[in-house]
């Protein structure tokens, strides 16, 4: 669509050339002669930029640029001749997009133009995107119509319009992190960042540095001064995923955090004074590390301000034909086809427990709509252990028995190699390849 310059020029030579120039350009242009008439062609019609000189025969360009600036984003742009630069510099106070000293070249002129119409149409696209997140992170794109859900629902409605520290509860794969997420952007605090970290992934020699920063040769590799997730959350929220896995040491700076507001990046002596909200989530019984030593009791206190616990699917099983229609929708975009499931198919399910919730479901639809021979996904398309449940009548085989043990055995491993897939894997005594391949089937994070 061609953009439209307002043109507010009193003398007429000026304002036939710069209108040609713009026309020329390819832009549309309305031109005007007095800051009545810009005003009222300003009101009447719609307009991507304004030109106006600061000297006018009825009035001061600084009374048009007030009145745009109040009722719209529009970008102004005022002339102005030598004599005047201290006119122009409270144009910019009053946010006026920039000024131009007459005369000046067409071409610096056009230059200014599209560096002000290129700024309005990032923020145009900014509002779009913030449109877009707060739509998409809204209850109805959390999908759950059971009562369990709406429970969930009503309680980050609650706690969205709070600002406390919340605790989210879950086993792996049931979207703790789409909760945390949809909290920010249903806050007082939606337009400000939110910095999300997973306290399992990262060493203990680094996660310190990753929550606080660090200056410049605080230890080896310290190359310049970098700055922490905190601050980079400062005004908004920061989200610490896996918090129970969070080393003992490190607990101890967060506490200070939480109830000071203040921290030091690590090897600096300068205290930074932050305003963060503080989200965090685990898969672990709290309460459990806490009485073995493993998290510290003060802290438990200060994180549980308000708990919200999300249902494990297998207890919430009326939500699983929503969520696999969701996951389907999913698979045929990228398919470019339509497809479904047969009634056995969606039988077993139905009756299937998914140890990895969530995140399971959607591999294992991935893998019907990947491996079906037409559009129709039959029950010999899914994975061999959702069909052996289907076929015993829901009753635990001694595979999955040993299968879900070994699962939580990945789990704890994993946890105290402190997410590192080498260690781990020398910890169980299997090959890396065959880690990640036994993590990708029980949906656990890579």
């Amino acid at each position: 669509m061609t953009e439209t310059v307002l043109v507010i020029e009193d003398e007429k030579l000026m304002r036939v050339t710069i209108e040609d120039s713009l026309k020329s350009a390819g832009y549309n242009v309305i031109a005007c002669e007095n800051g009545a008439e810009g005003l009222v062609a300003f009101r009447n019609g719609s307009c991507d930029a304004v030109v106006t000189d600061i000297r006018l025969p009825d009035k001061n360009g600084i009374e048009i640029l007030r009145e745009i600036a109040a009722s719209s984003d529009v970008p102004v742009i005022v002339m102005t001749a030598f004599g005047t630069i201290k006119d122009a510099v409270e144009a910019m106070k009053l946010g006026a997009f920039d000024y131009i000293t007459k005369p000046f070249s067409l071409d610096e002129f056009r230059i200014l133009i599209e560096r002000a119409l290129e700024m309005k149409r990032l923020r145009e696209d900014n509002i779009r995107l913030r449109k877009d997140i707060n739509r998409y992170f809204c209850f109805p794109n959390i999908i759950g119509e059971s009562l369990a859900m709406k429970k969930v629902f009503s309680l980050i409605e609650k706690v969205a319009a709070a600002d406390s520290t919340v605790l989210i509860l879950g086993e792996s794969g049931t979207g703790k992190e789409l909760i945390a997420t949809t909290i920010h952007y249903q806050s007082a605090r939606k337009d400000k960042p939110l910095i999300k970290i997973n306290c399992a992934a990262l060493p203990e020699t680094l996660i310190e540095s990753e929550l606080f920063g660090h200056e410049k040769g605080a230890f080896t590799g310290a190359i310049r001064r970098k700055p922490g997730r905190f601050e980079l959350a400062n005004g908004g929220t920061i989200f610490l995923d896996e918090i129970g896995d969070m080393p003992l040491s490190t607990q101890t700076r967060l506490l200070r955090v939480i109830q000071e507001k203040t921290f030091e990046r690590v090897g600096g002596t300068e205290t930074l004074k932050i305003d963060v909200r503080v989200l965090t989530a685990t898969n672990r019984n709290i309460e459990e590390e806490v009485k073995a030593g493993r998290f510290r009791e003060d802290l438990f206190y200060r994180l549980n301000v308000i708990p919200v616990v999300i249902p494990p699917l297998r207890e919430r099983r009326e939500d699983i034909p929503a969520l696999v229609d969701f996951a389907l929708g999913k698979c045929r975009i990228r398919n470019a086809k339509t497809m479904r499931f047969s009634k056995e198919a969606m039988t077993a399910l139905m009756q299937y427990d998914y140890p990895g919730n969530v995140r399971e479901l959607e591999n294992i639809v991935e893998r019907g709509a990947t491996l079906a021979g037409s559009d129709v996904i039959e029950k010999d398309d899914l994975a061999p252990a959702v069909c052996r449940k289907s076929e015993n009548n829901g009753a635990v085989t001694l595979a999955e028995v040993a299968a879900g043990a070994e699962k939580e055995h990945i789990i704890r491993i994993l946890a105290i190699a402190q997410g590192n897939k080498t260690k781990a894997s020398e910890m169980l005594g299997i090959s890396r390849k065959t880690l990640w391949e036994k993590m990708n089937t029980y949906g656990l994070k890579a």
